[in-house]
This record gives C-alpha cells, sequence and structure tokens, in this order.
C-alpha cells in the first residue's frame, strides 16, 4: 500500500512535492484551488510543468484531487446545484491539466428531498458533466458517515447512484475508514471488516474502490458523527488498522490520510504508525 497525505498548494504547485516529501507521501491528495469559495484562478501552466517534472522524478503516483467542499449535488436549490455542476465539470477539466488520475466528490446532503430524489439529482449532474468533459479522469464518490441528511453512508445508497450513472467506467468509490466506522459498520475486528467488504463488493463492487481515507474515528460506531482522530488512537484502534492495511483485498489500493494535524510531526507520527502495521 502506497501512502500518503492531502498536501497544501499554498505559494502553487511547484511547492507540492518538497511538503510532500517531507511527510515521506508515496501518493497525495490536493485541492486544485480555494476549496471553500466558488471564484477561482487560471492553472499557470509553467507551475503545472514545474510540478508534473517534480511528481515524476519524486515517483508519487497515482495524484488525487479533491472537489471544493461548497459543492452538492444533492441539494433541490437551483443556485447550488447549477454552482455545483458546473464546479465538477471544472474540476474534471482541471484535473487533467494537472495530470491528476482522480477526483474526488463528497457525494451530498438531501437536506428536505427524499434520499431517492437526492441520489437521482446526483447521479443527473453526474451524467451531465460526463457528457460535457470527455476526458479519462475517475470520479471517485467519497462515502459519509451520515451526518445530518448526507447521503451516502451506506452502500446500498452508493448503488443506487450508481445504477443511474450512464458511463459507470468513469466512476469509482473512496472508503473512508473513519466515516465507515461512524456510519455503523464494524471495520475495527477482523470479522466486522471482512463483513463490511462482502457487502461492498455485492452491492457496489471492488472494481469500482480505487483509494482508501485512512483516518481513525474519534467517535463511536454507528455514532454518525464525523470526528477523524490519529492512527491507533481512536475507536478503530491499531488493530483494526493492522487489518485494513494487510487485508488481501486492500493492501494494492493507496491510502491517503487526512488525519488532524497540529505540524509537520503530527503526519510524520501518523505516517510512522500506519508503516509499522504492515506485514512483509
Amino acid at each position: 500500500m502506497r501512502f500518503g497525505f492531502h498536501i497544501s498548494i499554498g505559494g502553487g504547485f511547484k511547492k507540492v512535492v518538497e511538503r510532500a516529501l517531507k511527510k515521506q507521501c508515496q501518493t497525495i491528495q490536493l485541492f486544485s484551488r480555494n476549496p471553500r469559495g466558488w471564484n477561482f484562478n487560471a492553472l499557470d501552466q509553467e507551475d503545472i510543468l514545474e510540478f508534473q517534472s517534480a511528481i515524476k522524478q519524486a515517483d508519487i503516483s497515482p495524484v488525487f484531487v479533491h472537489m471544493p467542499y461548497l459543492s452538492n449535488l444533492a441539494s433541490q436549490e437551483k443556485d447550488l446545484y447549477k454552482k455545483s455542476l458546473a464546479s465538477l465539470i471544472t474540476e474534471l477539466e482541471r484535473c487533467e491539466i494537472i495530470g491528476a488520475h482522480f477526483l474526488i466528490m463528497h457525494i451530498g446532503s438531501r437536506l428536505t428531498a427524499s434520499e431517492d430524489i437526492a441520489q437521482k439529482s446526483i447521479s443527473e449532474g453526474i451524467n451531465k458533466a460526463f457528457v460535457k468533459v470527455k476526458n479519462s479522469i475517475i470520479l471517485l464518490l467519497e462515502n459519509t458517515a451520515g451526518m445530518g441528511s448526507e447521503i451516502g453512508y451506506n452502500f446500498a445508497q452508493i448503488k443506487a447512484i450508481f445504477d443511474r450513472v450512464e458511463d459507470k467506467d468513469r466512476l469509482g468509490v473512496v472508503i473512508d475508514t473513519a466515516h465507515v466506522f461512524e456510519a455503523g459498520y464494524p471495520i475495527h475486528t477482523k470479522q466486522g471488516l471482512d463483513t463490511t467488504l462482502k457487502e461492498f463488493d455485492e452491492l457496489v463492487g471492488f472494481k469500482r474502490l480505487h483509494l482508501l481515507h485512512l483516518n481513525d474515528s474519534k467517535t463511536d460506531l454507528d455514532s454518525k458523527v464525523d470526528r477523524h482522530w490519529h492512527i491507533g488512537e481512536g475507536k478503530i484502534g491499531l488493530e483494526g488498522f493492522r487489518n485494513i492495511v494487510n487485508h488481501p483485498l486492500l493492501k494494492h489500493l493507496p491510502g491517503i490520510m487526512e488525519t488532524p494535524r497540529k505540524d509537520e510531526k503530527e503526519d510524520l507520527k501518523n505516517m510512522n504508525v500506519i508503516r509499522s502495521l504492515v506485514k512483509d
């Protein structure tokens, strides 16, 4: 398993690889722009070329881009839906320019809509974006913890979205370990992990799984409260993560950590812990 972190693009993409290497990353996740706003600047070609050269030299792969936080294709509010669709289209285009392999999207919150209407809205948005942008970027749906009116906290909901997407080859999944645990899947035990993966394979399929977000949970199983925590220090625990990173169905996947950080030392601590759990 290749491990990495979400890396800041502050000061330009040319600074990403240096930051990633300090954290001992073999794979990375990043935003292509400010994740908390709708406005963005065009990508600087010279900056991107420098980034691509450094990524290749450092052998950091795959590269994942994360969608901005404001997007919500499950929304029935027309202006928000329109902005969210435009954001998805833009990010698919920017991924290709950057040289990223995958784009990660939070599935969304249904707010006052029914689950079925929200799932249909998300699928229709994805279909529209794929028609507009014809490239090879794979869009990854990230499972949720189920806070509030979030969609995608169980595999049946993710399947319902997949079923309505026309170009399924361009759609995949990232499983966040904290989210799946908080949503009620007992991945902290070997038996619970096996049962969870069996259900995922039956409903969605392992060929759709391209990434793990490796985060421990500060909240309990089935809490529906999303709180990431340091590897081995939360409710999933060291043995839970030992089972995850060595599982024969998962160990080939890249793993991105989104653990809390006050400074670089905390990232290095989590990197050392997760690597110590890998069996030779």
